[in-house]
């Protein structure tokens, strides 16, 4: 079976992409690949792009990358996602030159989403070099992971462990809701999805991680100090993967988590676990203004 390696990139619609530019690059570090009146391309690496922000009327994200390994998986990924009843579109080489990829082919997720896969993603020549001297945590794990909230759990179980191959890395209990960690390379998770009642559908957050902790404080003190941006959940450390994080609401509604010191994960020797709380300590959610 082909396999799915990285989280490529993440396309999103915003309405000001002035406010992204100061937010991602004051708080987060990324640097600005491209920059127009209707478009802002950031990076975490060497990779062209990682974040594609779009001028739009809706707000959030609109389009996950998954990266495979050459044009022959993104065949057998059509074959595999068409026999399970998805409208799988063979995109232009103008919409592959576009996303900085040698070749693309989409669909939509159960709950709308556009999901890509894509082989070839363009490297820049120039050096990346972050506003903040922030190191990030990408290559083998690609640019971090992402987690969605879902109607249904069994159709994107389908979709991300039976169809494009993902397995499992474990369980967090949300109350009375599970949340689903799954993986596609070392990182120990790169997308993770729960099915929220009354809770808006669509990604919640979006993960960077970084090389050391003193990076995440301090733009933890530029949050709480500053407020350089609104505080969504505090500083505190996962159960799972063991993630020391804070989050914050972005310009576009959902959430940025930055953190560092994850978990890597051997398939040879791991187990997928339940976790009772998704935290050993901190992560308070915070009220909203």
């Amino acid at each position: 079976m082909p396999e799915v390696r990285s989280l490529g990139y993440v396309v999103i619609s915003a309405g000001d992409l002035d406010a992204w530019e100061t937010f991602a690059t004051e708080l987060v570090g990324l640097q600005v690949a491209e920059r127009t009146e209707d478009r802002l391309r950031l990076r975490n690496d060497q990779a062209w792009y990682r974040l594609d922000v779009q001028r739009g009327d809706a707000e959030g994200v609109t389009t996950l990358g998954w990266e495979v390994s050459g044009p022959a998986e993104l065949v057998e990924f059509a074959k595999i996602l068409e026999s399970a009843g998805y409208d799988v579109t063979e995109e232009s080489a103008d919409v592959a030159r576009d996303r900085g990829a040698m070749g693309v082919i989409s669909f939509t997720d159960p709950d709308g989403l556009r999901v890509e896969l894509f082989y070839g993603q363009k490297v820049d020549k120039r050096k990346f070099v972050s506003p903040t001297g922030a190191d990030f945590v990408t290559g083998e794990g690609g640019l971090g992971h992402v987690f969605q909230l879902v109607n249904d759990e069994e159709r994107f179980r389908q979709l991300y462990l039976e169809l494009l191959g993902f397995k499992l890395s474990d369980y967090i209990e949300f109350g009375p809701i599970f949340g689903t960690f799954t993986h596609c390379n070392p990182r120990h998770h790169s997308f993770a999805f729960a099915a929220v009642p009354n809770a808006p559908k669509g990604i919640g957050h979006i993960m960077f991680e970084v090389e050391d902790i003193d990076t995440v404080g301090r733009a933890y003190d530029k949050v709480v100090k500053e407020g350089i941006a609104p505080l969504a959940i505090s500083f505190g450390r996962h159960s799972n993967d063991q993630m020391m994080s804070f989050y914050v609401n972005s310009p576009s509604g959902f959430q940025i988590e930055y953190g560092t010191g994850g978990l890597l994960i051997d398939d040879s020797t791991w187990r997928p676990s339940r976790f009772d709380v998704p935290n050993f300590w901190g992560h308070e959610h915070q009220k909203r203004a």
